[in-house]
């Protein structure tokens, strides 16, 4: 659930109802689309379209793929009594659930039922685990800190005036309460146990029983949320013992289960452990928080996967299926439940670019660029490679507005573009609420059925802040599909660029001001060869579905390419060529892939039968694959692999680097002078080095042509400072991301001769 603690200094101000719309406008000259069937191409996962308590109905229109048992309830949940506590959402109660049967429990709880109402929509469940280590000790309602008990409180609950708050009348914090008012001490076994009643109730994981489980719900905040039971931050060792033997525990019980973790609140807890926020927001020491310090200044999120990846190559068993952090936006007022004022909205609609957008800095006390999913992504590429990136709670409020639709329907789109694996809303909106009709629009928006495809292709904007665009192909019927979302208050008239398609006529759904009730069918949209042009009205949802008869339809992939081959290696590159790849409609190109332990990494592309890697290290043993492409985007078999090994290093001499970065949070701006220091003109330079960790990155660079696969890095010269007299320097330089830690490269070589 959305944090309320002191750590954050965020405002969740919210006005009450939306705005009126303004009248329309003639239609302005909007952004350039395109849309490329051929490119891009890769599997949407039904999972992004997933929600938490929705209402049954709701979940049966939408065919809900996932639906979650979560929040800060869950972490004391007893499913032996059908009981939580409400912890700092509701004065630390235990409260029962209603239940008609208390005698027959733990059959027929609450968390029963809820597997069953899945069950019967198809949807399938993520369970919470809790892994805090106490849960509800009864049915009788009982609260951690009774003003009997501990005296007078800040607050208290007005149905129950004997429960507090927890905060004495001037704010300061009650201490030393007994846990044990509410709750009772558990271990993993309790885990085990509740695996095992909900595998023996409804299957296995893979027999149509619970699919997933959350270890736990937000563990950073636990010494906020629950400071009944767990007054003290968790640090990283305690999260990762917890995680060892509560995972395990679950997979022990249900080995087919798929556990997500560690379910931290925000983007926060990629950084910090829930001990260092516990500390720093008291003491203000988040330039050197303790408990990173103690574990080699490594941030918590990529010092947990590399922890899981341990236990995997201990014990020869995964535990860890999904990383999983939450996001709400901390943009003041965006998650609110009401549409807020005109600059709320607008920024709201800004905000999403937080999920994908390196050049966004965000618009709140994070103020730095945040790229919530291709940062999570890097993070288990390079940390344990396999695993899944979830999102189980993330809300851009507004869900009453079409405002906040139109911002969920641009979240839902870059879910999908973007590779998110899982996520689920929180809480899901009523079924007549316009949040509800985005997710109609990818789900159901002709009321049959209709839905977005499974399999993104490229789409894009030449302004996404205004008109947003996303494009997939349907499996069943090979149908291309668009959901364009206009984010502006005029009406847009865009051409429509499509590459891959041909001509026909696309079917045309919309949600807008026009009629807040639903999504209205609109007349059918002409498509030409090379594309279309339309009008986009202002603050709408437009989704076209251009059937089968628009787009090639061709499935079938190219064969494999053959083997191949090394030409001339060098000490920093390898000349590869190969036999080419046969197709009933003709390759159109090759993709080169590097193999090593941690996965495949592409490295180049070509047209042809020959492609040439460059920027590898020195006597370094390399192994590469090629893949072929065609038209419709079909993707070939991996050849047989090349082992081979580069050259050694020339000797040192010739020339110097010097390499200075001024660094921040997560980001820093290097400068490197090259300088000939031999006796002889360099005319055309190339400049290589490494970076020593895995999670610095070059982004924007300068006075050269910058390249980086993997940690390897090379600057080429420009036409203008490629020529270095004896004694000559040139300053070249760019802006990076890093994380973890940003030490500088320790070698450079110039031209394939290493630099003293």
């Amino acid at each position: 659930m959305r944090p309320t603690t002191a750590l954050l200094p965020v405002v969740l101000a919210a006005t009450l109802g939306g705005l009126a719309l303004p009248a329309p406008a003639q239609a302005a000259t909007g952004p350039a689309l395109a849309v490329d069937v051929t490119a891009g191409r890769h599997a949407i996962s039904p999972y992004v379209y997933g929600m938490n308590f929705a209402d049954e109905a709701l979940a049966r229109e939408l065919r809900l793929p996932v639906h979650r048992y979560g929040g800060n309830a869950t972490t004391r949940y007893n499913f032996r009594t059908d009981t939580t506590n409400r912890a700092s959402d509701w004065y630390f109660e235990n409260i029962p659930n209603d239940n008609a049967d208390p005698d027959s429990l733990p059959d027929g709880s609450e968390s029963d039922r809820f597997v069953q109402r899945n069950k019967a929509t198809g949807t399938d469940t993520i369970m919470t685990v809790p892994m805090i280590g106490w849960i509800a000790k009864d049915r009788a309602r009982s609260c951690g800190f009774s003003v009997a008990k501990y005296g007078p409180q800040e607050s208290t609950d007005q149905w129950a005036p004997d429960c507090g708050n927890g905060k004495k009348p001037d704010g300061s914090l009650i201490t030393g309460n007994d846990p044990e008012d509410t709750s009772v001490a558990v271990g993993p076994e309790y885990a085990g146990d509740f695996v095992t009643h909900l595998k023996d109730r409804f299957g296995a994981a893979g027999s149509g029983g619970v699919r997933f489980y959350n270890l736990d719900n937000e563990p950073d905040l636990w010494h906020a949320t629950h400071r009944d039971v767990r007054p003290v931050g968790l640090g990283y060792d305690e999260l990762r013992d917890r995680t060892y033997q509560y995972a395990a525990a679950i997979k022990k019980a249900d080995p087919g289960a798929k556990t997500l973790g560690p379910v931290g609140w925000g983007l926060n807890s990629i950084f910090y452990s829930g001990l260092d926020q516990d500390t720093c927001s008291r003491t203000g020491c988040w330039s050197n928080p303790p408990d990173k310090a103690a574990h080699g200044g490594q941030d918590l999120g990529p010092w947990y996967l590399d922890r899981m990846w341990e236990y995997e190559q201990q014990h020869g068993t995964r535990i860890l299926d999904y990383f999983d952090v939450h996001l709400y936006p901390q943009q003041s007022g965006v998650s609110g439940s009401d549409a807020g004022d005109a600059a709320t909205q607008a920024l709201r609609l800004r905000s999403t670019r937080q999920l994908w957008d390196p050049t966004y800095v965000d618009e709140s006390w994070i103020n730095q660029p945040v790229r919530f999913i291709p940062r999570m992504r890097d993070l288990v590429d390079q940390h344990y490679p396999g695993t899944k990136i979830a999102m189980t709670e993330y809300s851009w409020g507004g869900f009453g507005s079409l405002n906040g639709a139109l911002a969920q329907a641009d979240v839902l789109g870059i879910f999908g573009r973007e590779g998110l694996d899982l996520a689920s809303l929180w809480t899901a909106p009523t079924a007549d609420q316009p949040v509800a009709d985005a997710f109609r629009i990818y789900r159901n928006y002709d009321g049959a059925g209709g839905a977005f495809g499974e399999t993104s292709v490229r789409a894009t904007s030449a302004d996404q802040d205004k008109l947003a665009v996303y494009a997939a192909e349907r499996t069943a019927d090979k149908a291309l599909t668009l959901v364009v979302v206009n984010k502006s208050g005029d009406a847009l008239t865009s051409p429509v660029a499509l590459t891959g398609a041909s001509a026909g006529s696309a079917q045309v759904y919309r949600y807008s001001g026009a009629n807040l009730a639903g999504i209205v069918r609109e007349a059918d949209q002409p498509v030409a060869a090379g594309g279309f042009t339309a009008t986009f009205p202002a603050n709408s949802i437009t989704h076209l579905v251009l059937p089968r008869g628009t787009t090639s339809g061709d499935t079938v992939p190219p064969t494999a390419p053959g083997k191949p081959t090394a030409g001339t290696v060098t000490a920093d590159s390898v000349a590869l060529s190969w036999t080419p790849s046969t197709d009933d409609t003709g390759v159109t190109g090759y993709d080169v892939h590097r193999v090593d332990a941690a996965g495949t990494v592409k490295v180049g592309s070509a047209t042809g039968t020959s492609y040439t890697v460059a920027g590898l290290t020195a006597d370094t043993p390399y192994t590469f694959v090629v893949t072929a492409r065609d038209a419709a985007g079909n993707v070939s078999a991996a050849s047989p692999g090349l082992a081979v090994r580069t050259a050694p290093a020339t000797p040192t001499g010739g020339c110097s680097v010097g390499y200075a970065a001024n660094s921040w949070p997560g980001g820093f701006t290097a400068t490197v002078t090259v300088t000939n220091t031999g006796a002889t003109a360099i005319d055309g330079w190339k400049l290589a080095f490494d970076f020593p960790t895995g999670t610095q990155k070059v982004g924007q660079g300068w006075s050269a042509t910058w390249k980086q696969t993997g940690t390897a890095v090379t600057a080429e010269s420009l036409s203008w400072n490629g020529k270095l007299a004896p004694g000559a320097s040139t300053s070249i330089g760019f802006n990076g991301t890093w994380s973890g830690t940003n030490p500088a490269p320790t070698a450079f070589s110039l031209n394939g001769r290493r630099c003293g």
